[in-house]
């Protein structure tokens, strides 16, 4: 009965405010060992094909050393890309994405944003602006992997924002963020931050606006462990999350959408090789 109970207060909570946390979903070991593998990866600089790597950015900007990584699932042949497909595809996560989709979800992008001391912020958006989802929207899962907070550029969300459609970006300032779309807090809406423990699970859904600001630390680190999923009855999908995985670990095939690309950056970018 307790569990049941705990599983409708989450969902009246997503239906609510278009996102929900989930505290210590996973357990330290298994968080430290996540930070150990993608810190391991990185030791000798960005990988050309992983990571994103952006020659616009300055050698000083620490984003320069430490871009995120897109899609790790898919990179089988490094350390990485097995532990970021099992992380992508852990039960836990389904049980979850089931009763927030209220249907069947598949796996459809991952990502690891290390985001050392200095970095800049990603600007508020939507990602569904980016995934395209049709019909409904992705629900987003946002892993801790260390403490994220206001003094080391941890998330804010707008609640209420996940009853929105997707809105038509303005220009973000590149001096404090990284990426390039701006989306504005709709009037009667408030933005909040969201302090979360390494191990602790956001989940939220595609037109929640959401950001972060940039890591005014010292030496903080704010890493996480970041996956996208659709519904199964998901029929247009942005091509470059052309690969979706049940949690089975079976493929599937989703008709390409019009536009879209990887979040936080112009929708014209390439689907990845």
């Amino acid at each position: 009965m307790a569990g049941i109970a705990a599983s409708s207060k989450r969902s009246a909570a997503f239906d609510r405010d278009g996102y929900v946390v989930v505290e210590n979903l996973f357990a330290k070991l298994e968080v430290d060992h996540v930070r150990s593998v993608f810190m391991e990866q990185m030791k000798d600089g960005p990988i050309e094909g992983l990571c994103d790597i952006r020659s616009d950015f300055a050698a000083s900007d620490p984003l320069a050393r430490w871009p995120r990584m897109l899609h790790p699932h898919l990179h089988l042949d490094k350390a990485v890309g097995p532990l970021a497909m099992k992380m992508m595809l852990d039960r836990r996560l389904e049980s979850i994405l089931r009763e927030l989709f209220g249907e069947e979800p598949l796996a459809v992008q991952s990502m690891f944003y290390f985001k050392p001391p200095g970095a800049r912020g990603q600007d508020l958006h939507q990602d569904n602006f980016y995934l395209r989802v049709k019909p409904g929207t992705c629900i987003g899962m946002w892993l801790a992997v260390d403490d994220a907070d206001r003094g080391n550029g941890g998330l804010v969300v707008v609640p209420g924002s996940g009853k929105m459609d997707v809105v038509c970006p303005e220009t973000a300032d590149a001096s404090h963020f990284f990426t390039t779309e701006h989306v504005s807090v709709p009037s009667g809406l408030t933005e909040v931050p969201v302090d979360l423990k390494a191990g602790d699970v956001m989940f939220f859904n595609g037109s929640v606006i959401h950001g972060s600001y940039p890591n005014m630390s010292k030496d903080r680190f704010r890493r996480a462990f970041i996956s996208h999923y659709v519904p199964a009855s998901t029929t247009e999908l942005a091509n470059w999350y052309r690969t979706p995985y049940s949690f089975d670990g079976r493929t599937h095939s989703i008709a390409d959408a019009t536009g879209g690309g990887p979040c936080g950056t112009v929708q014209t970018s390439t689907a990845p090789h």
